[in-house]
């Protein structure tokens, strides 16, 4: 490969890397904004969250073009290859985390009330804080090219997984013993499981690291027992 076409591919994955970065900054801060939104009862900045997922879909665009771009008019091989096909998943994966802080965002004038009466609430913020380290060094690790971060990742999820079973037991238990509490204890349980998916989707996004760096996929790993909502 001619010297000229070996550096316009380094530029290009530069900046897929760079624009996947902005975008899982922003999808990082909206879910420590979510939270924070949701502990001190503000709806402005709740609003300023939803509003700013706009910005994390126009990243998404930039990146699709220039990686299909880069694999049109580079013709890039074996483990250049790889990172770039990584990329586009990733970004659509990073795509997702921020929806889910988005929708957080969207509940936290629905539990406004009440809500300091239930003792759950205390324990979403430490899940999110886990969640988002999950996101943030799974992005670390792609940027990095870090196999060994990205497992890292993937090892965490279970405590993830733990958070979230932990809270579903302890919001049923309340709300049959309180059923006043229901529509309140019902909004929570969506945002914990909507943190407990951007667990999901940290890992996912490691895993595609640990591929794209190794060559090779991770063994099958046994998700934590979760109970969906729909």
């Amino acid at each position: 490969m001619a010297e000229h076409t070996v550096k316009a591919f380094d530029e290009d994955i530069d900046k897929l890397r760079g624009l996947i970065a902005e975008m899982g900054g922003r999808a990082e801060s909206a879910l420590e904004d979510a939270m924070i939104a949701l502990v001190r009862e503000d709806k402005k900045l709740a609003a300023q969250v939803v509003a700013g997922d706009q910005r994390i879909d126009e990243l998404e665009s930039e990146v699709e073009k220039l990686a299909i771009q880069t694999i049109a008019l580079r013709a890039p091989m074996a483990n250049d290859l790889r990172e770039v096909i990584a990329a586009l998943k990733i970004v659509g994966v990073v795509e997702r985390i921020g929806d889910y802080a988005k929708n957080i965002a969207k509940r936290v004038p629905l539990v406004a009330v009440n809500k300091r009466t239930l003792e759950p609430v205390s324990l979403l913020p430490s899940m999110a804080q886990i969640a988002g380290e999950m996101v943030h060094d799974a992005l670390n690790a792609f940027s990095a090219r870090d196999a060994d971060l990205a497992l890292a990742v993937v090892n965490r999820d279970t405590v993830v997984d733990d958070f979230y079973n932990s809270i579903f037991r302890t919001l049923v238990t309340f709300m049959v013993e309180n059923p006043k509490t229901i529509t309140e204890c019902a909004h929570l349980l969506f945002i914990a499981k909507n943190i407990e998916r951007i667990g999901d989707h940290a890992t996912n996004v490691a895993e595609m690291v640990y591929y794209a760096a190794t060559g090779q996929y991770l063994p099958d790993r046994e998700r934590g027992d979760t109970t969906e909502i729909s």
